[in-house]
C-alpha cells in the first residue's frame, strides 16, 4: 500500500466512526431541516422538489388549498417573479403526537425580476407534520400577512 493511500483510509475511517457515533436528529431538528429544504428548493425555483415534502392529503389555509392547489400557487409565484426568496425567522416545532409535529414560524418572502425584489411580505406560518415513509411531510399549513403597524 503507498504511503499517500495509508493517511486517507485513516481519515475515511475516522469520518465513518464520528459520523456513526453522533446521535440521531430530534424531532424538531428533522421538521426544521424539512422546512429549511423546502425554502431552498423554492429559491432555487424547483417546484418538484419542493412539492415532495407535501403529504398527499394536504391541507391548506383552512382547507381551501389541496396539493394540488399548493402545486399551481407555487408554480404562479415562480412564474410571476424571476427570483423568491424567503426569510425564515426562529422556527418552534413542538411534537404533537408519536409521528406528528406542528411548527410555528414568520418568513418574510420577498420577489422580483432581479437581485433586487420589488415586492415583499411578511407572513406569519402555522404548520403541522406527519413522519410517514422515513420523512417528515407537511399535512397542513395556515399563513397570515403580518399587519403593518406590527412590524413597525
Amino acid at each position: 500500500m503507498s504511503r499517500g493511500l495509508t493517511p486517507l483510509l485513516v481519515a475515511v475511517w475516522l469520518i465513518a466512526a464520528f459520523s456513526a457515533c453522533s446521535p440521531p436528529l430530534t424531532v424538531s431538528q428533522q421538521v426544521i431541516a424539512a422546512i429549511r429544504e423546502m425554502e431552498t428548493r423554492i429559491e432555487d425555483g424547483e417546484r418538484r422538489q419542493f412539492i415532495k415534502h407535501v403529504s398527499e392529503d394536504f391541507s391548506g389555509q383552512n382547507g381551501q388549498l389541496n396539493r394540488q392547489q399548493l402545486m399551481g400557487l407555487v408554480i404562479y409565484q415562480l412564474n410571476r417573479h424571476q427570483r423568491l426568496h424567503a426569510q425564515l425567522f426562529p422556527i418552534s416545532v413542538n411534537e404533537t403526537g408519536e409521528q406528528t409535529a406542528s411548527a410555528k414560524f414568520r418568513a418574510l418572502i420577498t420577489g422580483g425580476p432581479g437581485w433586487i425584489p420589488d415586492q415583499g411580505q411578511l407572513y406569519d406560518f402555522e404548520t403541522l407534520w406527519r413522519y410517514q415513509g422515513g420523512e417528515w411531510k407537511l399535512t397542513s399549513a395556515n399563513w397570515n400577512p403580518v399587519p403593518l403597524d406590527e412590524i413597525l
